[in-house]
């Protein structure tokens, strides 16, 4: 295993370099390293490294969503208001509407899985829009009337409601249909994974607030607590997202001690560069090639189609917005880049045993290598002239 981690870090970095080098999003070349390492080409990569995949993905997706809430400002979504709200919903929604239609006609799926491979295909990648975002405030395209925070806090709440609704399908799939009852579990993870969030943010800033601890125990403290969460979401006691605490925490901090939030901010973000670069190789290591090109060209309709219903829900939330048309259309490319959410699971109907499995990993990999960087490029190039008038 220690040679396989070994490989994943020299290549993985390596090839995010060249890629970065290109103007490319590194992650991209993560992927491709995945692809390259793994089971299907070289078959670098130990078969017990594998099999603890998807406890490495839950690792990073507990950092991306910790970072998430910790850089979120709710006076950001204050100020922004009903366009940000809309568009946390919105254009998911009918992105899963969307695939689960051209799924159950194209790729021959039942219903339930076509909306599960709408879930993991339905939200936007913070990996590939926030950096964006960042780079435009610094040179201030659309500070004025905050489209960029409106773009960051949209698509951080975004991520939140797309992986609660996958955790639904995916009991469902397994399942066979839904439940009377399945319509109130997703009110009542939200509610409880808020309350629990909040409260275990609370004990966490008054410890921190009475006992001087190191920045690296304190991270350890808040990973703890994280895996307890999640692991008690899996015993299926109530209904309960351990992923929205998580995020939850994050966000109490940072509003309740910001200090505390900026030492808490450099540590999760040298953690995530390890973090991701495990988790896109794994990604890509899961990929059958035979398989994509066998199926690539249905998938890539239906990843399209996805794309236009995405894009009709961006334009509906913002349609009485202080937005002008140069403007939307600029929020409709941000919003389209898929990466982060696809990698963490899109492998997670494969491993549980689903038929749709590898049908719903191939697409969520297709779509981050079409979308990161079309949408990458998209933000770069065309930010300063569509957000021209607003800095």
């Amino acid at each position: 295993m220690l040679s396989s981690l070994a490989c994943i870090f020299v290549f993985g970095l390596a090839a995010g370099w060249c890629f970065g080098k290109l103007k490319l999003p590194p992650l991209l070349g993560m992927l491709a390293a995945g692809i390259v390492l793994g089971p299907h080409a070289a078959d670098l990569l130990s078969e017990s490294l594998l099999n603890i995949a998807p406890d490495l993905r839950k690792i990073a997706l507990v950092i991306i969503l910790f970072r998430v809430g910790i850089a979120l400002d709710l006076t950001d979504l204050k100020k922004v208001g009903r366009p940000a709200l809309l568009m946390s919903f919105i254009p998911a929604t009918l992105e899963i509407l969307g695939v689960a239609l051209a799924a159950v006609w194209l790729l021959q799926l039942s219903w339930v899985e076509g909306a599960l491979l709408g879930a993991v295909l339905g939200a936007v990648s913070p990996a590939v829009v926030v950096p964006g975002m960042l780079k435009l405030l610094d040179r201030g395209h659309g500070k004025r009337k905050s489209i960029p925070q409106l773009l960051m806090a949209a698509g951080s709440v975004d991520n939140i409601y797309v992986i609660l609704l996958f955790g639904s399908l995916l009991a469902a799939a397994a399942g066979g249909a839904l439940g009377p009852l399945d319509a109130l579990t997703l009110p009542l993870s939200v509610i409880s994974g808020i309350i629990l969030g909040a409260l275990t943010a609370k004990i966490l800033v008054t410890v921190f607030k009475r006992w001087h601890l190191r920045d690296t125990a304190k991270t350890l403290i808040i990973f703890s607590i994280a895996f307890w969460l999640l692991a008690l979401e899996s015993r299926n006691w109530f209904p309960f997202s351990g992923l929205l605490a998580v995020m939850c925490i994050g966000l109490v901090i940072r509003k309740d001690a910001p200090e505390l939030a900026g030492q808490l901010t450099g540590k999760f973000a040298k953690l995530w560069v390890g973090a991701e670069l495990v988790l896109f190789v794994l990604v890509g290591a899961s990929v059958d090639l035979r398989y994509v090109a066998a199926a690539g060209l249905p998938i890539l309709l239906v990843i399209l189609i996805g794309l236009g219903f995405r894009t009709a829900g961006v334009w509906a939330s913002l349609a009485k917005s202080r937005l002008n048309y140069l403007e939307k259309v600029f929020c409709v490319l941000a919003y389209l880049p898929k990466a982060t959410v696809q990698a963490a699971i899109g492998s997670v109907a494969l491993a549980v045993g689903l038929p749709c499995g590898q049908t719903v990993l191939t697409a969520a990999v297709i779509s981050i290598l079409i979308t990161a960087p079309l949408g990458a490029i998209a933000i770069d190039m065309t930010g300063a002239k569509l957000l021209k008038g607003d800095r």
